[in-house]
């Protein structure tokens, strides 16, 4: 199982009232629902190898180099890089973080890369059947007869089980070629712009007949017949846009990333740690489940 962590604690810190506090006062909602979501996976999907992936870098370089859009409007304001973050979220971070180490739970990241990258090489090295929990649908793309997503868009409660065919009934593409779908579709929620005019249904008819993002391009270029009308024109206006959007949606495999212990703990890795994080901030209950989980899928 490998979970895209800041996509869990963001829905947890939106999704938890913030009127859930450590005894100091100080806001701990993220820290249980995020430990309260990965008890529910663990219980319900049983995994032997659990890995929280983290953002050490959410807005890379190399996509910025290729389109400065990317995630512009998320950046915080002064130019130093870093995410829009809540005030109250920020200090409850380092505090999950804790608790998975102290749990025994393995987290990875590499700098220059994000969650996406680091998950993606990851389910690309191992042989082993794999399960992805985030919700980003860029994802989508790493679904095989392997690797299954579990997207949480609505909610761990109602997390999706998407293998190959589900993506393709969902979107009318091939998982393999969902990045291309993305770049033509475009997603302002990472500031992709997309193709002008041209909208999900058109974009899957694009990808269905005639593959990658380059070989729609070089069919528009040479003015394929088979386009629907009037797309070959608006493909061909967002040539410059097209030659660099495949490689801002697709995860990259090579994250440099150490061997990684990632076998579900059999008992915590610092439980005086564990003790001290449940008393100080409050989270016992949260910790209790996430271990009773931990048992029943080694159980």
């Amino acid at each position: 199982m490998l979970v895209d962590a800041a996509s869990l604690y963001f829905r947890a810190f939106f999704g938890v009232p913030e009127s859930v506090t450590a005894p100091d006062g100080m806001p701990i909602n993220a820290v249980r629902g995020f430990l309260d979501m990965n008890a529910t996976l663990i219980e319900r999907r049983r995994p032997a190898r659990y890995v929280a992936c983290l953002d050490l870098s959410w807005r890379p370089a190399f996509r910025v180099a290729l389109l400065p859009s990317y995630k512009a409007h998320r950046a915080a304001p002064g130019g130093g890089g870093g995410e829009i973050i809540p005030d109250r979220l920020v200090p409850q971070i380092p505090v999950l973080l804790d608790a998975l180490a102290a749990l025994g739970l393995a987290t990875a990241g590499a700098d220059g890369f994000e969650a996406d990258d680091v998950m993606a090489t990851l389910a690309a090295r191992d042989a082993d059947p794999c399960e992805i929990v985030t919700g980003d649908r860029d994802l989508m793309a790493l679904a095989d007869d392997r690797v299954r997503v579990l997207y949480v868009g609505r909610g761990v409660a109602k997390l999706e089980d998407l293998g190959p065919d589900e993506v393709q009934a969902r979107y009318g593409v091939p998982a393999a070629q969902y990045a291309d779908f993305a770049a033509l579709r475009g997603d302002p929620s990472d500031g992709l712009p997309g193709v002008a005019g041209v909208g999900p249904k058109t974009a899957a008819v694009l990808v269905t007949r005639f593959g990658s993002v380059e070989q729609i391009v070089a069919a528009a270029l040479s003015s394929d017949d088979g386009f629907p009308a009037g797309a070959a024109a608006k493909i061909r206006a967002a040539r410059d846009y097209l030659s660099v959007a495949p490689g801002v949606v697709r995860g990259r495999t090579d994250a440099p990333l150490a061997e990684i212990d990632d076998a579900l703990p059999q008992a915590p890795a610092d439980p005086a740690a564990l003790v001290a994080l449940a008393d100080r901030y409050g989270i016992d209950s949260s910790i209790n489940r996430v271990l009773n989980a931990i048992a029943r899928a080694l159980g």
